[in-house]
């Protein structure tokens, strides 16, 4: 889609769901942007043609929508110069940047265009501190990790067909991982033995990237991870969650959101989310919400039903820890993972 004017340009990347900016300064006269914005399972991407100028992001334009998230924008032409945070990253093609997408940003550029990538934060499990030092901070993508993300993120940016629902989750978990990589990497330690909180935290990374996959269990993750079982349960004895319950509990929570908000039959729903048994997801969909997952299936009894609550049990969804509680089962096996 071509763009012939700034405040439509403006409006249309606020409305296609990307974080939305403000314009400050324009060059030359004749204004020609274009947006195109395409989905692989939880990732949103935008390959965005600008002309030369200047935009920004402040405080009050920032939406909770996107609290979620992060940006990681790939350059594919042009050069742009980004500030967050303190600092200043110059970006000239193949190169990535990390955006906070609720802080405020600036940029000025010179005709480019790029690609931006929405990847939610329950995925990367980045900790505060290494967040802190990765916004806004220029990633070369001509070697290393980061090179091959900014290579597969420039051919993402052509249309994506011929995906099934559950290819798409397992091949957008693919791309996450590689993102958690080229970021560990950036940062000096890739190869440092992480202690146990940051360990368990990259696992629950893992989990959220995979949940649609059937063949998510503790013997995969623990594979996956190099470490035996044993150490996999070991290390979240200490957790709010067994691995085992934290699988359910968020597969449900992504069932719930899915059921409320898609129309979507409860069978189609809980085998998108890895359960293959139907009845068996009913049972722990009661236990943990206290009504029936096909209440959810009616718009009235869906609003209803949301005002009373918001996740499994009490202890929510978010944050960079696992979860607290577990409703269906708290002690540290994998009965009935198998089949959900």
């Amino acid at each position: 889609m071509i763009l012939t004017g700034a405040e439509t340009f403006l409006e249309t990347l606020a409305t296609s769901g990307l974080p939305p900016l403000r314009g400050a300064r324009r060059l030359g006269d004749d204004f020609r942007a274009g947006v195109v914005t395409r989905t692989l399972g939880p990732l949103r991407l935008a390959e965005i043609r600008t002309p030369g100028g200047e935009c920004f992001r402040d405080a009050r334009s920032g939406l909770a929508a996107h609290a979620e998230m992060w940006q990681l924008d790939v350059m594919l032409r042009g050069r742009v110069r980004a500030e967050q945070g303190g600092g200043t990253a110059e970006l000239g093609p193949a190169d990535l940047i990390l955006i906070d997408p609720v802080r405020p940003v600036w940029f000025a550029s010179t005709d480019a265009t790029r690609v931006s990538m929405l990847v939610p934060r329950q995925a990367l499990r980045l900790r505060a501190a290494d967040a802190d030092r990765l916004a806004g901070v220029r990633i070369r993508g001509d070697s290393g990790p980061a090179a091959l993300v900014s290579s597969l993120v420039r051919e993402m940016a052509r249309p994506l067909t011929g995906f099934r629902a559950v290819e798409e989750v397992r091949s957008a978990a693919a791309v996450v991982e590689l993102i958690s990589v080229a970021l560990a990497a950036q940062l000096g330690d890739a190869g440092a033995v992480p202690d146990d909180e940051a360990l368990r935290d990259r696992i629950a990374g893992f989990v959220e990237a995979r949940l649609a996959d059937r063949d998510l269990t503790p013997a995969s993750i623990a594979a996956a991870h190099h470490m035996s079982v044993r150490r996999l349960h070991k290390l979240f004895e200490g957790a709010p969650l067994t691995v085992a319950a934290l699988i359910r509990r968020r597969r449900l929570e992504r069932c719930h959101a899915d059921l409320a908000g898609t129309g979507r039959t409860v069978a189609s729903v809980a085998a998108r989310w890895g359960f293959a048994d139907p009845a068996h997801f009913s049972r722990l969909f009661k236990a943990a919400y206290g009504y029936n997952a096909a209440a959810l299936t009616s718009s009235g009894r869906a609003r209803t039903v949301k005002a009373l609550a918001s996740g499994p049990g009490q202890d929510g969804a978010h944050g960079t820890r696992v979860n607290r509680g577990d409703a269906c089962d708290p002690r540290p096996d994998v009965r009935g993972l198998e089949r959900g």
